[in-house]
């Protein structure tokens, strides 16, 4: 029986009842990522030694309670794994080893995961595009589109089928740019839910999973946040507290931990206040029709789901991008602080000494974001639960060298293919991509579902609707 391909919770079920050893899944995956990934450039670097490590999840005691056992999973490379080199996209970072896992990454070990590479990004994950001096991530749908950014190559593994989950990050969309330009579900989790990047972006970057299924997400955000309530809310939108068994858990220092099992069935009847904008950027700012549509189509699936559904008819205020932008660079300054400057590309030079400009002359965002978090986004929201708008207002630009050209064409074309996305990251709220239909270029649409403060839970039940009303496709030639 082949495994590659299969969901986490299929794999780790299996693993747990000794179906199947943890090495052969890590193995058939290692295969699997032979044969596809020259096509898609998703990993920097594939991890032989994850053989000898599903091995010893194999041979650990507590096998039978693992909630990821030998589950096969992507990080992004921008955080550390133990015992390999970080690079973040850059050959400007250090080439020493990580001495100690991230916490998100320790989780997932945890849990029973076995990471099998680290994956392909921008410079310093500073752009929505997939190229760096390691290479360019190529779209599995086309592969003459990015996949997007910064989280490309997670999102692409996870297209292409190389791994059932990955794991990346989000400081203005990385998570949700490419997981709608590869056609697969990204969180971007609430601030303070899972352990955030070591360079936070100022409190902008949170890291979250990736994955094809709405319950593979939920048990991956329940793993990340040491959260096991977490696991079961795609079913029922809200947390759902651990059945009682007595084990020892490995989300969190709990007693107890319920055993997720297989989807037997749909999400449960819920009803809550969905508000969708079809078009909520500013003038100036157009979104493909195309993705348009996507939106309504997805507020009339919500609606026969049960749900009230309200038109929200208010742009984003024009003041907000700007502002969102101006932030953008001055992280941009920052991140690229410390460092050769000789061994950067061109891209990044041009990104930072914006930023440095920007922040002397006191034009950094910094009065923006915080009068867009502290009560902007709450006014704006208005009374809904949810908000579903595009994820994307135009179709991925084409896979290039972006890195090697300068500041202007590298900010037009992030602004105009994925300006919808970093409003939420400006206050912190939660948000969701969740692909929805097929564009009549052939490439995946996904929608943006975003919740105030606390709301992943809706937001993942919301996602299972969807799913289970636009089943989730496979890229041709990766199925």
């Amino acid at each position: 029986m082949l495994w590659a391909g299969r969901t986490a919770i299929e794999i780790a079920t299996a693993v747990r009842r000794g179906d199947v050893t943890a090495t052969t899944v890590v193995e058939e995956h290692l295969h699997r990522i032979s044969e596809r990934d020259s096509r898609v450039g998703a990993f920097r670097l594939v991890r032989e030694r994850a053989v000898d490590e599903a091995r010893a999840v194999g041979k650990r005691r507590d096998l039978p309670d693992l909630p990821l056992a030998g589950v096969p999973v992507a990080v992004k490379d921008n955080l550390e794994v133990a015992g390999e080199p970080t690079r973040g996209g850059s050959a400007g970072t250090s080439d020493v080893p990580a001495l100690e896992d991230h916490p998100a990454v320790a989780r997932l070990r945890a849990a029973g995961a076995v990471v099998v590479g680290l994956t392909n990004l921008p410079e310093l994950g500073l752009v929505g595009f997939g190229d760096s001096t390691y290479g360019i991530v190529r779209n599995p749908w086309n592969p003459a589109r990015t996949a997007g950014g910064s989280s490309s190559g997670s999102a692409a593994a996870v297209a292409a089928g190389m791994t059932p989950i990955a794991l990346g990050n989000d400081g203005m969309g990385s998570l949700r740019i490419p997981g709608a330009c590869c056609g697969v579900l990204a969180v971007k989790p609430g601030t303070g839910l899972v352990p955030p990047p070591a360079d936070d972006w100022d409190g902008l970057s949170e890291n979250g999973p990736l994955a094809t299924t709405a319950s593979d997400l939920s048990l991956a955000l329940s793993v990340l946040a040491a959260d096991p309530a977490l696991a079961e809310a795609w079913r029922t939108g809200r947390r759902v507290e651990p059945k009682p068994r007595m084990l020892r858990s490995v989300w969190a220092d709990d007693d107890e931990v319920w055993e997720p099992q297989p989807p037997q069935d749909s999400p449960e009847p819920f009803d809550l206040r969905v508000a969708y904008a079809p078009q909520p950027l500013p003038a100036g700012l157009p979104v493909d029709r195309e993705f348009q549509a996507a939106v309504r189509a997805a507020a009339e699936t919500l609606r026969q789901a049960g749900h009230t559904v309200v038109e929200h008819p208010r742009r984003l205020p024009a003041w907000l991008g700007p502002a969102t932008v101006a932030t953008w660079l001055g992280r941009a300054a920052a991140a690229t602080g410390g460092l050769d400057a000789r061994l950067l590309e061109r891209r990044t030079r041009a990104l930072a000494r914006a930023g440095r400009v920007l922040t002397a002359l006191n034009l950094d965002g910094r009065r923006g974001r915080e009068r867009w978090s502290g009560y902007g986004a709450d006014t704006w929201f208005g009374d809904a639960d949810v908000l579903i708008t595009p994820a994307l207002a135009a179709l991925p630009p084409r896979a290039e060298r972006w890195g090697r050209r300068g500041l202007v064409r590298n900010l037009l074309a992030n602004v105009r293919y994925a300006p919808a996305t970093g409003p939420w990251n400006m206050c912190g709220w939660p948000a969701i991509t969740v692909p929805v239909a097929t564009h009549s270029s052939a490439l995946p649409i996904g929608v943006q579902l975003v919740a105030p403060p606390g709301g992943e839970p809706h937001l993942l039940a919301l996602a299972a609707q969807l799913q289970a009303a636009h089943p989730p496709l496979r890229p041709p030639g990766f199925s």
